[in-house]
């Protein structure tokens, strides 16, 4: 069996903390480039032994790995989290709107084997995580709640809890309430990923959209928290989610409430879902 080969480069910590928050560079096999990601620690985690679970908190669409450190509203929110629930909180860096799969047509794009195959290892070989299923949950905010729930449907094995932040739930961008500029953007971007023939509405969904995995979140019993702005231009999509596991009776969380797509509904969601992990990660 080869071994996988995962060069790893400390980088300067982010600029607002000196103790907690670590930057690193993960070279990706898959992909054949380098990766930056950021992990948070509990204050306390030098000065003890004990294994942790984790956190995989996942960016938007063009978004950074630092996105959750520097445009919260709220001063070092994933640090009180992090000391709070005593968790440790990985934020992954990935290209931008590629919905942390992988593409069947562009080889540079292969984020799901990244995050799956090479940045969970890497983390829990390097760190004093709880690396088990029972100790390790996934959730973002909009392209990061689309690779959350898409990955945790997929990898059951890996995850306990799962979550969407304001989540493209359906990658179909005619369902998106935005301008024609924008969406003829995005969608041209898929098609260069996933190509023309992949169908994106039910019963028949692609399996590159969230919302093409119901059936197996019912299977796989997971924890779900899935909410929404009701101002948000994905509102559509994550009340189809939402319609579609009440219809096959998969459980789960749903929330709506006043907001749009910005980091203050964000950074207000953020402890909402780790209120909702910490009654299922397992500490031991």
């Amino acid at each position: 069996m080869k071994k996988l080969l995962l060069i790893f480069l400390l980088l300067p910590t982010l600029a607002f903390s000196q103790t907690q928050v670590e930057t690193f560079e993960v070279y990706s096999p898959s992909m054949k480039k380098t990766l930056k990601a950021a992990i948070t620690l509990p204050e306390n985690y030098s000065n003890s032994d004990s294994r942790l679970p984790v956190l995989y908190l996942l960016h938007g669409g063009s978004g950074a790995y630092s996105d959750w450190h520097e445009k919260v509203t709220e001063e070092k929110l994933v640090n009180k989290m992090a000391d709070q629930y005593q968790v440790i909180i990985v934020t992954p860096g990935v290209g931008p709107a590629s919905y942390y799969y992988d593409s069947p047509k562009m080889d540079s794009v292969k984020y799901e084997t990244y995050l799956i195959k090479e940045l969970v290892p890497f983390i829990d070989s390097n760190y004093r995580t709880l690396a088990k299923k029972e100790s390790r949950a996934i959730t973002g905010l909009s392209m990061g709640g689309h690779g959350a729930i898409l990955l945790s449907a997929k990898y059951p094995e890996l995850f306990i809890a799962a979550g969407s932040m304001s989540g493209v739930m359906n990658i179909d961008t005619r369902m998106w309430k935005v301008p024609d500029d924008f969406r003829n953007l995005r969608a041209e971007g898929q098609k260069q990923m996933l190509g023309q023939e992949l169908n994106y509405e039910a019963p028949n969904f692609n399996p590159y959209t969230a919302v093409g995995w119901v059936k197996q979140m019912k299977e796989n019993g997971l924890a779900l928290i899935i909410d929404c702005g009701v101002d948000d231009f994905l509102i559509d999509t994550n009340r189809q989610m939402h319609a579609l596991l009440l219809e096959n009776g998969t459980p789960h969380e749903y929330i709506e409430r006043p907001g749009a797509h910005t980091w203050k509904y964000w950074t207000e969601a953020l402890p909402v879902h780790m209120l909702f992990f910490d009654k299922y990660l397992i500490r031991k």
